[in-house]
């Protein structure tokens, strides 16, 4: 049976990641420090091929012990930090658990590799679109090879992970593979990001923040169709390169609000004048369009499933029904404004 290694797999996207691979017969080792956002009641301990070992990355030696005990195919590298706002607030918590987390897990497999021989192993680094900065002046859509210019401390931190695996790529033969995701949605994400925060608002009967004017225009993808494309790179995608995965549907955040508004009104009698949006701050530095070319990816053969609309009523769907069973009554009281993205 495949082994693959998952860090960070109580995240949103690393959980949704590791029932597909389940689903799909892989044996997964689930490292997490665990913090405020893991989803620590997603996985049943006794979950067939599944294993939990709680691990702050930083320490390397226990990442080395890890490799050397479970002998994986790959390591899908998704632990970080990823609230923008909050890395405003603290850039080193990102910087520490960015990059040089991702240092001392690189080492710890540079190590492990040099006494397991294996030259179909993959370290995949999980990126974002971010690193590539604004594209609103772009006339073509950002692609693998475009440098990197962030805007955020986060994506900063993320760009450096990515610049460092690029460099042991070059330097050590490292088998590296960076992915850079637009933005993802579905069930399981946290309670702080943009739509949660909107489902939630419109759920508690508050107003619906939104950053500026709200025409910030993101690319949106269902989060089971990212998890998709990961697989098509653990099994085609080649050590070196880099990936970019996107759908190909913009939407502005005030289209995201009203498309959750009117599906509230229709399917839960909602009245659309109880919670209104409320335009606040906008964020420093914040970036007004993120657009990939996704073409190198869909080279490999995966291709967009999902529907944005259908999938995001889905997304509503969830949140209504399981919103107080996955997150704790202290982040549902969104006291904090959410990731407004």
């Amino acid at each position: 049976m495949k082994k693959v290694i998952v860090t960070g797999g109580l995240g949103f996207i690393g959980s949704n990641f590791i029932n597909l691979l389940l689903n799909r017969g892989y044996f997964v080792i689930n490292v997490d420090k665990v913090s405020y956002s893991s989803n620590t009641n997603i996985f049943n301990k006794k979950t067939k091929n599944y294993v939990f070992i709680k691990n702050n990355l930083f320490n390397s030696d226990k990442n080395f012990r890890i490799l050397k005990k479970f002998k994986p195919i790959a390591i899908f590298n998704f632990a970080a930090e990823s609230h923008v706002d909050r890395s405003i607030d603290d850039p080193d918590i990102f910087v520490e658990n960015n990059f040089l987390s991702t240092l001392k897990l690189v080492e710890a497999t540079r190590k492990y590799l040099k006494i397991k021989k294996n030259k179909k192993f993959k370290f995949i680094q999980i990126s974002t679109d971010e690193v590539y900065g604004d594209s609103i002046n772009k006339k073509i859509k950002t692609k693998e090879n475009d440098p990197y210019q962030p805007s955020s401390p986060y994506a900063s931190s993320k760009a450096s992970g990515d610049l460092l695996i690029k460099s042991y790529v070059k330097t050590f033969k490292f088998p590296g593979i960076i992915t850079n995701s637009c933005n993802n949605f579905g069930k399981f994400q946290n309670v702080e990001k943009f739509i949660p925060t909107v489902i939630l608002s419109i759920l508690k009967k508050r107003n619906i923040p939104i950053y500026g004017n709200g025409l910030q225009k993101r690319e949106w993808i269902f989060v089971e169709d990212h998890c998709e494309a990961l697989i098509y790179i653990l099994k085609k995608g080649k050590a070196g390169e880099s990936y970019n995965i996107g759908s190909g549907v913009v939407k502005s955040n005030l289209e995201v609000v009203n498309k959750i508004k009117n599906y509230f009104s229709k399917k839960y009698f909602y009245n659309k004048k109880i919670s209104k949006i409320k335009k606040v701050i906008d964020r420093p530095g914040h970036d007004r369009l993120y657009n990939l070319n996704s073409t190198k990816i869909k080279s490999l053969g995966w291709k967009i499933k999902s529907n944005f609309d259908n999938k995001l009523k889905c997304t509503v769907d969830w949140y209504v029904n399981n919103a107080l069973k996955f997150f704790s009554k202290k982040s549902l009281n969104l006291k904090r404004l959410g990731n407004l993205k």
